[in-house]
């Protein structure tokens, strides 16, 4: 029998340039359905979901663990034609449904895709007919999360001294700050940088942007780094006092930090070190500038906290399970 379903689509309009939504945004979209003759529809819906899930692969020895986890955020569903409601007789051609959600105002993480995990939010239409299989179509669309806590316009400052060794002699300080904590992808941080090198040898400065990626599943962390950008400032001699102002540039195509999901963590840290001792600063949030400017806000996708004061509690999470976990010998 031939199918009379000749195409099945969901789509959505766009609210802004960027096509990106946000918490409490309504998103309006419409179901097409082409059919080749008249046909009788048991069930057609659209469905709006978001969700969070992370997998990875552990080798114990001898024992393999796939580690596993989800997170669900919400399940909305608009019913377009039911059974005994007198619209389940569809005519030939193609018929257009239309669809407005509102997304649930609360927290919620931006959209990501990682190596072992992703957050996803998308449409879902579903037609069911009898003695026959569901057609399914679906479209996914973008979230940003608001960073808008005041704490992301806060300054941080982080000091430290280091006693050289092996082929150098002396100390070396370095106080290093930033204006704040908020930036958007493509904006520039302003490190500043006082460094006294009371030591024998030349000392130079690095800068290192990286992002982190961390992943929790039975009580498991998988982290996964990546370098984003060095940079390489001028030597300091001996005996000198210098400040150093650098402007590191965050890559207009850095993806969003995520840091309000309870199963994955996308964080973006921006390192100074001289030698072996630095000073790490914990980058978070960014939202393009045309969606401030809109919202007549400040809202932020990269913010940088000094490491020793918001990192997540890793030490809640055990680096590996013990193997009696797994049913072996203690």
């Amino acid at each position: 029998m031939t199918n009379p379903v000749k195409s099945f689509s969901v789509g959505y309009n766009p609210i802004n340039e960027s096509n990106v939504f946000s918490s409490g945004d309504h998103i309006t979209g419409q179901v097409t359905l082409e059919l080749g003759k008249d046909c009788k529809i048991d069930l057609l819906y659209i469905k709006m979901k978001g969700k969070a899930k992370v997998s990875w692969v552990q080798n114990y020895g001898r024992v393999i663990v796939v580690h596993r986890s989800k997170e669900k955020y919400f399940s909305i569903k608009q019913f377009i034609i039911q059974e005994g409601q007198g619209n389940s007789n569809v005519s030939k051609g193609s018929t257009v449904y239309p669809f407005t959600f509102q997304i649930p105002i609360q927290c919620l993480p931006s959209t990501f895709k990682g190596e072992h995990g992703k957050i996803k939010y998308k449409l879902e239409a579903n037609l069911s007919r009898s003695m026959r299989a569901d057609t399914k179509a679906s479209a996914e669309f973008t979230m940003l999360s608001k960073g808008h806590d005041p704490s992301f316009m806060m300054p941080q400052q982080g000091m430290t001294d280091k006693k050289m060794k092996l082929f150098a002699s002396g100390t070396v300080n370095m106080d290093v700050r930033i204006d704040r904590t908020g930036f958007h992808q493509g904006e520039g941080i302003k490190v500043v940088a006082s460094i006294q090198n009371k030591s024998s040898r030349d000392v130079t400065p690095k800068f290192c942007l990286y992002r982190k990626h961390s992943y929790f599943a039975d009580k498991t962390r998988k982290v996964v780094t990546k370098t984003l950008l060095k940079e390489v400032g001028e030597a300091i001699p001996p005996s000198a006092c210098q400040t150093v102002t650098r402007i590191i540039t965050i890559p207009p195509d850095t993806d969003p930090s995520v840091l309000n999901c309870n199963i994955l963590r996308a964080e973006h840290r921006l390192k100074v070190c001289i030698y072996s001792f630095q000073k790490i600063f914990l980058i978070s949030w960014l939202l393009q500038t045309s969606e401030v400017s809109a919202q007549n806000e400040t809202f932020f996708l990269i913010i940088i906290f000094l490491n020793s004061q918001n990192p997540p509690p890793y030490s809640t999470y055990g680096m590996y399970p013990t193997v009696s976990d797994f049913g072996g010998k203690s």
